[in-house]
């Protein structure tokens, strides 16, 4: 058999609640709800970070994400560094095997020369280097307070202009362009749509499918409704070139959504309703499950048996050797990445390969064990606290984390929090 081609379609801020395979009873995702029937869905898939720029680089990388040099959001003035030179993208793991390999949509993992898509293994990219643009103008407008704002489109190394062009729709176009172009050998695609993130556009065709919902409400369904329909020209793409069943397409999100007053355009300073993360606690930037969290679609028709519903943990940073394994390529020395494939998790219900799963984000940590997940310092979002500096929830009790078992647990909440923090304190080695 042939290597298989291998797509990601990553999308910003999505909650878990936000799909219609996930539960939404306002968003409708045909294109998304019929990818899940045809692999598996995960309903404990992680995110690496409760931020973007980290958890993407766990996502190419297979690393942790301090490992990998990427630990917060990165700014998006021109020149901003981003991964390590030594941590190995997928693309460039996939080169050398003979893959032709792009990068349409959002980066997020630097703006310096040697940091930038082309410098890190993709043949092509066309997007955006920094966290978020105007939709239509494609310029930067968000980060260090007082610097100038910054148009950021780019075609390989050249600043290119689409004034006017929805973002979400010149990402699938590229992508099914790429696709149609490169059916006769192995090829990576990563589509990494910037929405649902701000600032919330939409066009006036998906505002008008939802102008029944509140207008924060609406405007997030418009905006994932876009995506699902991109998601459907990129399968429809794969069917018209005859490689879809040898070909590997995961989806999901960086992190869960945002409450960012920023999002809703109005000019208060109220949180941001428009995102659902379910019955999950916490949004982006928390390391309750709201923020981390993900829906997670796996589809491989010609290894994967269809309409899998799996509920063992995986992890973004699983990937990189999920498809490795799967395109029959040599697996990365032991220790150079943090992730385990899921291979025999999806193809023959193996348990999970994780004992443990860890995350770190600013003066939050956390591990789960099993049913049992201890976060320390945890917040909401960005900025709002919860009073229990040390956080036990039985899992398959209260998936919500409603309930501090803390007290009722205490070795296992002191044994728990002596694992993370020495995760913690061996993550990257002392210079």
């Amino acid at each position: 058999m042939s290597k298989p081609n291998i797509v990601v379609i990553y999308c910003d801020d999505l909650g878990y609640g936000d799909l219609g395979c996930y539960g939404s009873d306002a968003i409708g995702t045909p294109h998304l709800d019929a990818l899940a029937a045809d692999g598996v869905r995960f309903t404990d898939w992680y995110s690496n970070s409760p931020v973007c720029s980290p958890s993407r680089a766990a996502l190419l990388t297979g690393l942790y994400p301090a490992k990998a040099g990427v630990s917060h959001i990165l700014g998006g003035k021109r020149g901003t560094g981003g991964l390590k030179p030594e941590a190995k993208t997928l693309a460039e793991r996939l080169k050398p095997a003979g893959y032709r390999t792009a990068l349409h949509g959002k980066w997020h993992l630097g703006s310096a020369e040697g940091a930038k898509p082309n410098a890190r293994g993709f043949d092509e990219y066309f997007g955006f280097h920094a966290g978020c643009i105007d939709y239509y103008s494609h310029i930067f407008y968000w980060g260090v307070p007082h610097v100038n704002p910054v148009h950021d489109l780019w075609s390989n190394r050249e600043e290119v202009w689409h004034d006017g062009e929805y973002m979400t729709h010149l990402i699938t176009d590229k992508s099914v362009e790429f696709i149609e172009r490169n059916r006769e050998q192995p090829f990576f695609l990563y589509a990494a749509y910037n929405a649902p993130h701000y600032p919330m556009h939409a066009p006036d065709k998906y505002m008008q499918r939802y102008s029944h919902l509140p207008r924060d409400r609406q405007l997030m369904a418009a905006m994932i409704s876009a995506v699902d329909d991109g998601v459907g020209d990129i399968v429809a793409a794969l069917k018209r070139a005859g490689v879809y069943e040898n070909t590997i397409v995961f989806f999901s999100s960086d992190n869960g959504p945002s409450s960012e007053a920023r999002n809703y355009l109005d000019g208060t300073e109220d949180v941001y309703y428009g995102g659902s993360a379910g019955i999950f606690r916490g949004h982006k930037a928390s390391l309750f499950d709201g923020g981390i969290r993900e829906p997670a679609i796996l589809v491989y028709p010609d290894r994967i048996p269809a309409g899998q519903v799996c509920e063992e943990a995986g992890m973004m940073a699983d990937f990189v050797p999920t498809a490795l394994e799967f395109a029959g390529l040599a697996a990365p020395a032991a220790g150079e990445i943090d992730g385990s494939s899921v291979v025999a998790m999806v193809t023959e219900k193996a348990a999970t390969p994780h004992r443990q799963l860890f995350w770190e984000y600013g003066s939050q940590l956390a591990v789960r064990e099993g049913k049992w997940k201890l976060v320390l310092g945890g917040k909401l979002d960005f900025d709002r606290t919860q009073p229990d500096a040390v956080h036990l929830s039985d899992l398959e009790a209260d998936p919500g984390e409603r309930v501090n078992r803390k007290d009722e647990y205490p070795e296992l909440a002191s044994r728990l929090e002596k694992d993370v923090r020495d995760w913690y304190a061996g993550l990257v080695p002392a210079e």
